[in-house]
């Protein structure tokens, strides 16, 4: 993956002796959802129960930044598996503009690391008011977000130091996948919970810092994702930029031949996840497409012309493939930050918990 030369770039600085904490964290993934599954599983199972007892109308969300994508991962996850529709609602509705939202009879969703921003305590004070049934996953379990949820189930992420949210987010994902499969009651979607710590286990295995390292001197580059995927790519898009300051997008694999191709040319980076399941078939499509206007690219699709190969596990669970990619992901983006002289545990500009009206 190369981009046009950089002129701004500047000569990274030696790797350091100690492992950045964002790498450091992101290993324990696999530990954090099996310690999730063992402390949680009681209460999705008495959720589930109770939601396909009383089924909500709809489904909203509230988050933001990467608990934000876990629930664009969680939205197509109910959509295609419990049939219901799934919002994502800003905080500001409540926080800014003082709505008043009508939620009878529907499952709201709110996922945070820290449980104490203000924009989110609003909105799920606004959701309690409407009635709506509020679910939390989060991970500060003395936070104001815990005390106020019908329903709380901690991410057991446990202390998070870096600022760049790894982790945390897996275990979002982890929490939504744990949610479906018990709502659904699915033994194969069990089954593929169960498998999920030995499956981020043999993920962390995976080196991407091979297809990555090119893009120390890009200036820009797309992700896509679609489906279940889609979460994964905005992540890894926010991530680009938080940790490498390196300007990245995230499109949906459809959504990018509606404008954004535009940009794609020779030499242009873009990076496409894909997952075994009935979107697959038509990214590959876009991809080939991508490559055929000299972009650089790199895939998990094995078998692709032109491209870079993104490893990923064999025949994973399409359910599982977007939470494996990130773990693969995170293992090497610490590194690109490195090679383009950025400490990835200290971003500018940014804070660990940021509380936002």
């Amino acid at each position: 993956m190369t981009d046009q030369g950089n002129p701004d770039f500047k000569a990274s600085r030696p790797t350091p002796l100690t492992t950045p904490l964002m790498a450091l964290e992101a290993a324990e993934a696999p530990a954090v959802v099996a310690r999730q599954i063992e402390r949680c599983g009681a209460g999705f199972a008495e959720l589930g129960e109770r939601l396909r007892r009383e089924p909500p109308r709809f489904v909203v969300t509230c988050a933001r930044g990467s608990s934000d994508h876990a629930s664009a991962y969680g939205k197509y996850l109910i959509e295609t598996r419990i049939g219901r529709a799934v919002a994502s609602i800003g905080p500001s509705i409540a926080s800014v503009y003082g709505g008043r939202l009508e939620l009878e009879g529907a499952l709201f969703v709110a996922v945070s690391q820290s449980g104490r921003s203000p924009d989110l305590l609003r909105l799920v004070e606004a959701a309690k008011a409407g009635g709506a049934l509020v679910v939390g996953f989060v991970n500060a379990e003395d936070s104001p977000l815990a005390e106020m949820c019908d329903h709380f189930l901690p991410l057991a992420a446990g202390p998070e130091r870096s600022v760049a949210a790894t982790k945390s987010c897996i275990a979002s994902l982890a929490a939504y996948l744990q949610l479906v499969a018990h709502w659904q009651d699915d033994p194969a979607l069990k089954a593929t919970l169960a498998a999920l710590p030995g499956t981020l286990e043999a993920a962390k295995g995976l080196d991407w810092k091979p297809a990555l390292m090119p893009l120390a001197t890009a200036r820009n580059l797309y992700v896509l994702g679609r489906g279940v995927g889609f979460g994964a790519a905005l992540e890894m898009a926010l991530k680009f930029k938080e940790t490498c300051r390196l300007h990245a997008e995230a499109f949906s694999a459809a959504e990018v031949v509606h404008g954004p191709l535009a940009l794609v040319g020779p030499g242009f980076p873009v990076l496409a996840l894909t997952q075994a399941d009935a979107a697959e078939p038509h990214t590959r499509a876009v991809v080939e497409r991508i490559v055929g206007l000299g972009a650089s690219v790199a895939t998990t699709e094995a078998g692709l012309a032109g491209t870079a190969l993104l490893p990923s596990l064999p025949g994973i669970a399409p359910e599982a493939a977007p939470l494996a990619a990130l773990q693969s992901f995170y293992g090497a983006v610490y590194e690109l930050a490195l090679a383009r002289g950025i400490d990835p545990d200290s971003p500018p500009n940014l804070a660990k918990v940021t509380k936002t009206v």
